[in-house]
């Protein structure tokens, strides 16, 4: 940090990121030098052949290449590890380092071709020393290509356009810096984006979705000279940072609103329909997520449907690519064929899967839509700036997350139009209606219930991980009274926008400049911390006085994003990314205990459940379950014991009490 400049372009890659793969080329480096020296050693008597000498010649000039390698490596390694992320001084020689060891090269190219063309020859010689060196030159050639490939990871195709060098930017110059590195950046992200999703095909929405995609990669990445591994350095001591606060508590103390006794009361019924509904919502994905979740008898209970054509049973539903899907939905929700009025797989972008059937037991019909789970999906994830929707309410900021927002109107003209609503109340004139999903389905989902609210006053909305950047505030606040949103945990999703990914990046800004560890050391205490848990780094939050003269080259737009917000985000964040919350009411459930390690994932985990204010999910959290708890299978076995406990603890008696006073 910041990114190495060679050659006169900047680089993905910083000069204190060469320790460990230094380290790792020196110890293979060593092993094939000594491996040479025994070799040599061993066998130089049986050298006396024809060709011998040219074999002899290789090995010993080898050696001497390994030497001056190996020395040049050393070298990288000891000034790599030097100074700190923000504070590249003693860094300064890599540069130079670097182009010895690339010069380097060259000469071994050449021997390696030449002990191809010697080898190749025929050499009459001892067998085990002819393919001794057969073996030296093809890890030669393996080193080669290795280098090949990772010079290209770690090419930038931004690195041109860095400008004249780091260093604090002001005014006119910093901005139209920013300016022309946007412009450059969302022409390569889309490239990317395109060669990503090569697959996907292209239509008119596709096409805005990678456009949308790659304004908003460019926008977020732009304005730092970060590189991989300092987000990951700044992950790491955010997460210590957030234990030393305390584990039971958010990284700054939110005011949470407690709230009501009305609420309080339906909390058990609540989550008995959050658990039963979910069952729903875990059924949209179809059988991936059904073999899933039961890896050893899956196949055997679906695998027939994707072996025979669809019978007569399954033309009684109507959907489209059903396939190997249906088998597993029956086995999912428990339900009949006869109670499916629509399933349906089609999948593009702006496009979701989803199903609606007959759900006898709570008398509604339920229209439960799909997560994310293909290249599509993702599109219409990150196509994150905000639209307004035409609901007929008297609201002045009626706008939405437009990716999911189209998603939504699209299922909704398939109900309403097509007509899947009408033939599901006309078969079930009573039932009511409840729309489900989870992650990019509950987004969907409750998008979908506002929009059928005028049409059936008694919808009701149960939305799993529900991405936080969906609703404006006003449209957050008329949705809790009939939608609930169940979170798990430090799940990443339901804290994620672009205002949230905004501020992270302040976070992860500030504490790297403030750290005074190499960071070599920072990943080293992180991999273990996350491994097997124990004390979090004393890494210090703020630089004393005396250390400021440290950062000789600071983070480009340090100031300006710790100060003014991130000039990427001032121009369009008040109309394209304006701070957006998740639906409705929102449970929260948390492991009891002491947060898990990957470690310990074996154990049983305990549950609790409570209301939360949307603000307790105003920031992300980072820790090893923040993934791993937005997981459908995760979130369903954390409903069933929860459930399965708070069902348990009101049919036993309390402590002391006799039986007739616990009934």
């Amino acid at each position: 940090m910041p990114g190495l400049v060679l050659f006169g372009r900047r680089w993905a890659i910083a000069s204190d990121d060469l320790v460990f793969p230094g380290f790792f080329e020196l110890f293979l480096r060593v092993l094939w030098w000594v491996g040479v020296l025994a070799l040599y050693l061993q066998h130089r008597k049986q050298l006396d052949c024809t060709g011998g000498t040219l074999l002899s010649t290789y090995l010993i000039v080898l050696m001497v290449l390994l030497t001056v390698v190996i020395c040049a490596m050393a070298a990288i390694v000891n000034v790599s590890m030097k100074g700190t992320i923000c504070n590249p001084g003693p860094r300064k020689s890599m540069p130079k380092l670097l182009y010895i060891r690339l010069a380097l090269f060259l000469p071994e190219v050449v021997w390696a071709a030449v002990g191809a063309i010697w080898v190749s020859q025929g050499v009459q010689c001892n067998r085990t020393v002819v393919n001794g060196i057969i073996a030296t030159v093809v890890v030669s050639w393996i080193v080669i290509a290795s280098t090949v490939v990772i010079i290209f990871i770690v090419f930038d195709p931004l690195g041109g356009k860095m400008g004249p060098g780091p260093g604090p930017l002001h005014g006119h110059d910093s901005s139209q810096l920013l300016s022309g590195l946007r412009t450059a950046a969302t022409s390569v992200w889309e490239t990317r984006v395109k060669l990503l999703c090569c697959c996907v095909g292209e239509d008119e929405h596709t096409r805005a979705a990678f456009s949308s995609t790659a304004e908003l990669l460019s926008t977020y990445f732009s304005d730092t000279d970060l590189v991989p591994s300092d987000i990951a350095a700044g992950l790491t001591l955010l997460h210590q940072q957030q234990d030393t606060i305390g584990n039971t508590q958010e990284p700054n103390e939110v005011v949470s609103h407690a709230p009501g006794s009305s609420q309080e009361a339906d909390l058990d019924a609540e989550l008995e329909n959050c658990h039963h509904y979910m069952q729903f919502a875990a059924a949209a994905y179809g059988w991936p997520l059904y073999i899933y979740r039961n890896p050893f008898t899956g196949l055997c209970k679906v695998g027939g449907d994707c072996c025979r054509s669809q019978t007569t049973e399954y033309d009684l539903v109507g959907g489209e690519q059903l396939h190997c899907h249906f088998g597993s939905i029956l086995q999912t929700t428990g339900l009949q064929y006869r109670d499916f009025i629509h399933i349906s797989f089609h999948d593009k972008v702006y496009e979701l899967p989803f199903l609606v059937a007959l759900d006898h037991r709570k008398e509604s019909v339920v229209v439960a839509v799909r997560g994310t789970m293909s290249l599509q999906d993702i599109l219409t994830d990150l196509s994150a700036e905000s639209e307004t929707l035409d609901l007929g309410l008297e609201m002045q900021d009626c706008v939405a997350h437009k990716g999911i927002s189209q998603a939504a109107r699209y299922i909704y003209r398939r109900l309403i139009d097509d007509g899947i609503l009408s033939q599901a109340f006309s078969v079930a004139p009573e039932y009511h209606l409840v729309l489900v999903g989870h992650s990019l389905g509950a987004g969907a989902a409750a998008l979908l219930a506002l929009m059928l609210k005028k049409a059936y006053p008694q919808v009701r909305c149960y939305a799993f991980s529900p991405p936080r950047g969906l609703l404006s505030k006003s449209l957050y606040e008329y949705s809790k009274s009939f939608t609930v949103s169940l979170v798990l945990g430090k799940d990443v999703i339901p804290r994620l926008s672009v205002t949230n990914m905004e501020d992270l990046k302040r976070r992860v800004l500030r504490v790297i400049a403030h750290c005074n560890k190499p960071k070599y050391k920072i990943l080293l205490h992180g991999c273990w911390y996350e491994l097997f848990g124990g004390d979090p780094d004393n890494t210090p939050t703020e630089l004393e006085g005396a250390h400021q003269a440290n950062l000789t080259q600071p983070l480009l737009g340090e100031q300006s994003l710790l100060t003014h917000g991130s000039p990427a985000f001032s121009d369009d964040s008040p109309t394209k990314y304006p701070p957006l919350y998740p639906p409705g009411r929102i449970i929260h459930l948390q492991e009891e205990g002491p947060s898990g390690r990957w470690i310990c994932y074996c154990r049983s985990a305990q549950y609790s459940a409570r209301w939360s204010h949307e603000a307790e999910f105003s920031r992300i959290l980072i820790g090893p379950k923040m993934l791993t708890d937005h997981m459908p299978d995760i979130l369903m076995r954390a409903l069933d014991h929860l459930v399965a406990n708070r069902a348990a603890c009101v049919s036993c008696p309390a402590e002391g009490a006799s039986p007739e006073e616990a009934v």
